[in-house]
């Protein structure tokens, strides 16, 4: 099984290249083949050393609000263009809210920032937003998805990890404590060459999926290896070097030689052992170093050129070499791999995390694909934003936090959305992206709407209940539900995420399948997921638990419609919704046995409105 996936992979990465001008390069000797980085390739944006842009004037300096707006509105002055208006009081507590925490605002939130919307009351609002721990919880779930996180192993068996949950909770942790964010990346890299007590934060390096029965463990391992190596690069390079393990990249100057010595890096790894799971802690063997070769053609028994463990060249241009400091117990190899990384004059791991933090909080990046900045990728129009965020980071001591409140503070961020998104990259600053709500901000809204969320944090992945067409599906061991319907309600960053089997929720709403580093999630609109939310069990729950709660105060119509709508959108229902909300009431009042089917059946419609599936 895993010969054919590698060998699928590398099948896939040889066709796309059919269309590149460069071909793939395999050597019998990749060493010596090597090819030298031309002064083309080092041209390319990404890969140029950081350089703060000069913020410039503007025209119309009653619209910006700090530095970036500076930068945005004067590329759209160059156009004869400008930032639109503000969003309202309403849109932009909803906007700001679902972005930082995950969760809708309270109508009382939303009434009090309407009556006074001051910028001093804004920014408190933030303020308490990114002190919520709801908000670690939030900006986990990006970390997990580069991280390909899941509680359980894949392959066949998608057999259980039963500590994985404890690296979830530690990125949580780290994130509420606004841990400086080139802390969090080294610790999750080294963190057991730091101290026992940082070794669960390496919970990253042995994520991803894994088959402790394969017949052949050195395969595992090299399978292992390869995939740790290629989401190093993804995650923290936004580079795709993963195909360089069988040949030269494609596009970008990553030789096969350059793959193996990064991976060098994770040589020294612990020996797997048959039939023993992988630990959400790294060990290494001790300080001496095993040596490390190139793979001919990718096949790991056919060891080729020995090699050092050493950075990217394309990343290194002032060719760096790796200093580890050996312990007792370690190499000190991935402790020098992350000093080097998390330098303040690493251009792309800082171009990396910085249109990460763009996309995050405007549904789309900056520049191309967030794990591919390589020059197969699309260029940012703006690249000096991009260098602005990259160099801001460390200049604000590494504080996400910090960095998250200067974005959602803009004039950028407070923008109108009511005008459509143009097509094309060079519209994309010209208003607020309409962007939807990921499944487990969906799933966790409605709880919230229904008044049952459960917010206890921490602990053990909660097994959901899930539909008997997909049990039936699953062997008796995987079948586990937690009784307890509070749990069930738990925030749906605590639920087990097994790798076999996403939620189904989640699945249709684009979640990752944790099989490698996902930067950027698909957003499809189909038509089962408008079926699920009108038939599942879940959807149905919580359209009761809101009727019964609409219909508790008044039977009048218009109330009802005023209350569902508030709990639902966080503001009060426009002229239109009354009217076509009464006319609905009306007419399904004589389809259905009672007031309640009736007004249940308008829950129902709510809850799939774009209203509540989009952010404006």
């Amino acid at each position: 099984m895993v010969d054919g996936l590698r060998a699928g992979v590398c099948l896939a990465f040889a066709v796309i290249t059919v269309v590149e001008a460069k071909p793939i390069h395999a050597s019998s000797d990749p060493v010596k083949d090597e090819p030298a980085i031309t002064a083309e390739e080092r041209d390319h944006w990404a890969f140029k050393p950081l350089q703060r842009p000069a913020i410039p004037a503007v025209k119309n300096a009653k619209v910006v609000r700090n530095d970036i707006d500076r930068l945005v509105q004067a590329k759209l002055e160059a156009k004869g263009k400008s930032l639109p208006a503000q969003a309202s009081a309403v849109t932009l507590m909803r906007r700001v809210t679902l972005d930082l925490t995950g969760l809708p605002p309270s109508l009382s939130e939303v009434q009090a920032f309407a009556a006074a919307p001051t910028d001093a009351a804004y920014e408190a609002y933030v303020d308490r937003l990114l002190a919520s721990e709801r908000y670690g919880e939030k900006w986990a779930q990006h970390w997990l998805d580069l991280a390909r996180f899941a509680d359980s192993d894949g392959y066949e068996y998608d057999q259980e990890r039963k500590h994985a949950w404890r690296y979830r909770d530690w990125v949580i942790g780290a994130l509420n404590a606004d841990m400086h964010f080139d802390q969090f990346v080294r610790l999750q890299i080294a963190g057991d060459e730091v101290s026992r007590s940082d070794a669960v934060a390496t919970g990253f390096v042995f994520a991803g999926p894994d088959m402790p029965d394969v017949n052949n463990q050195n395969e595992r391992r090299n399978v292992l290896l390869n995939d740790i190596t290629s989401t190093f690069g993804s995650a923290f390079l936004g580079l795709t070097i993963g195909c360089a393990q069988c040949h030269d990249h494609p596009h970008d100057p990553i030789s096969q030689a350059d793959f193996y010595r990064l991976r060098a890096c994770f040589d020294n790894l612990s020996e797997l052992k048959d039939k023993k799971q992988l630990t959400p802690a790294v060990t290494e063997v001790g300080k001496v170093v095993p040596v490390s070769y190139v793979h001919v053609r990718g096949d790991f028994t056919r060891p080729g050129p020995v090699v050092s463990a050493a950075f990217p060249r394309i990343t290194n241009p002032s060719g760096e070499t790796l200093h580890p400091q050996p312990a007792a117990e370690s190499s000190g190899q991935r402790t020098a791999l992350a000093q080097w990384l998390t330098q303040p004059t690493n251009a792309l791991f800082l171009r990396s995390i910085a249109n990460r933090l763009w996309q995050h909080h405007f549904g789309q990046p900056l520049a191309g694909n967030p794990n591919d900045l390589g020059r197969g990728s699309d260029a940012p129009e703006q690249p000096e934003l991009i260098d602005y965020l990259a160099i801001e980071l460390p200049a604000q001591k590494w504080s996400l936090k910090a960095m998250h409140k200067q974005i959602v503070m803009s004039a950028t961020f407070r923008q109108d959305a009511q005008n459509e998104l143009p097509q094309g990259t060079q519209e994309k600053l010209t208003s607020y992206p309409r962007h939807r709500l990921t499944g487990e901000e969906l799933r966790d809204t409605m709880l919230t709407i229904a008044g049952r969320l459960n917010l206890k944090a921490g602990g053990e992945g909660v097994y959901p209940v899930l539909p008997p067409e997909v049990t039936a599906n699953l062997l008796k061991a995987q079948q586990k539900v937690v009784v307890q319907t509070t749990e069930q309600d738990r925030r749906s960053i605590y639920l087990f995420a097994r790798r076999n089997l996403r939620y189904p929720l989640f699945e249709l709403f684009d979640r990752p399948d944790a099989q490698m580093s996902c930067g950027r999630r698909n957003e499809a609109n189909t038509a089962t997921q408008a079926l699920m939310l009108f038939n599942s069990d879940f959807s149905l729950g919580i359209a009761k638990a809101l009727a019964s709660d609409a219909t508790k105060a008044s039977s009048d119509a218009g109330d009802i419609i005023t209350a569902a709508t508030q709990r639902c959108y966080s503001r009060a229902p426009t002229q239109q919704e009354l009217t076509l909300g009464k006319a609905f009431l009306e007419g399904q009042a004589k389809l259905t046995d009672s007031l309640l089917d009736a007004v249940t059946d308008y829950c129902l419609a709510l809850l799939n409105a774009s209203a509540l599936l989009y952010v404006d």
